[in-house]
């Protein structure tokens, strides 16, 4: 296959599915990494994507939001390494609080069966997760739902956040960098992380290593708000270290 067929085969897989990385590209195309970089970066110099860490989004396309079953199924092995070690982060008998989005959706299911906490959730997902658990004191925020996202937003929920004050909030993001900041497609749903990180004490971010270095539309905060990212080992050590240079703990799962 010549250059230019790849990289029409490449701009289509974009369009598609609203996003490529380096290393699947690689695979499917049976040439080098590097291959597939320079692909990427002819593209994005016609202006046709735009690269973010790890691959490319089509142009145009910041606010592209896939729906939950292909979050679910994407990255999974991150998404379950980075639950496990967020298990460690969970306080004694506190209270936490649960955002919408797949990686901490793995966290709910894998809360052990013998903890004891008051968990405070707006999606729908993960109060599913959690309503038979014995030892959760589960609180459902209410809202208009988002069918992409399957959690509530708008007054109720900005309300229901507003009055309370948990011990830590895992939280999760669509894109995250320093200069970015913390973003998500939706003005809505980011008003409702914004209530999030304000109702808690503690701020965990859950996600993985490919949303670095993304950028959204909405904007809900910055990157220094987040006392602790728990990512995958994708995350370049610099990267991770610029990070903790600011201000933020980093682990990588």
């Amino acid at each position: 296959m010549y250059a230019a067929e790849r990289q029409q085969e490449i701009l289509r897989l974009a369009r598609d599915g609203g996003r490529v990385d380096v290393l699947s590209l690689a695979e499917e195309f049976q040439v080098t990494a590097e291959t597939v970089r320079r692909d990427l970066k002819a593209l994005d110099r016609a202006g046709l994507v735009r690269r973010v860490h790890g691959g490319a989004i089509p142009a145009g396309r910041l606010d592209f939001e896939p729906d939950l079953a292909e979050r679910e199924s994407t990255a999974a092995g991150e998404k379950d390494r980075i639950a496990q070690a967020a298990l460690a982060e969970l306080p004694d008998e506190g209270s936490v609080i649960l955002d919408a989005g797949s990686t901490v959706g793995r966290l709910a299911a894998a809360l052990p069966l013998d903890r004891s906490l008051t968990v405070v959730t707006h999606a729908l997902p993960v109060a599913a997760r959690l309503a038979d658990h014995p030892g959760i004191d589960l609180h459902l925020v209410g809202g208009r739902v988002r069918h992409r996202t399957r959690a509530a937003v708008d007054a109720w929920a900005l309300r229901a956040y507003g009055e309370i004050h948990a011990d830590v909030v895992f939280l999760g993001a669509n894109g995250y960098s320093p200069v970015g900041g913390l973003t998500t497609p939706d003005l809505a749903e980011a008003a409702v992380k914004r209530a999030e990180i304000a109702a808690a004490r503690r701020v965990v971010l859950l996600a993985d290593s490919a949303k670095h270095g993304q950028e959204h539309f909405a904007r809900f905060g910055d990157l220094t708000d987040v006392d602790l990212l728990i990512t995958d080992s994708g995350l370049a050590q610099a990267d991770a270290a610029a990070i903790e240079a600011a201000g933020t703990e980093v682990v990588r799962a």
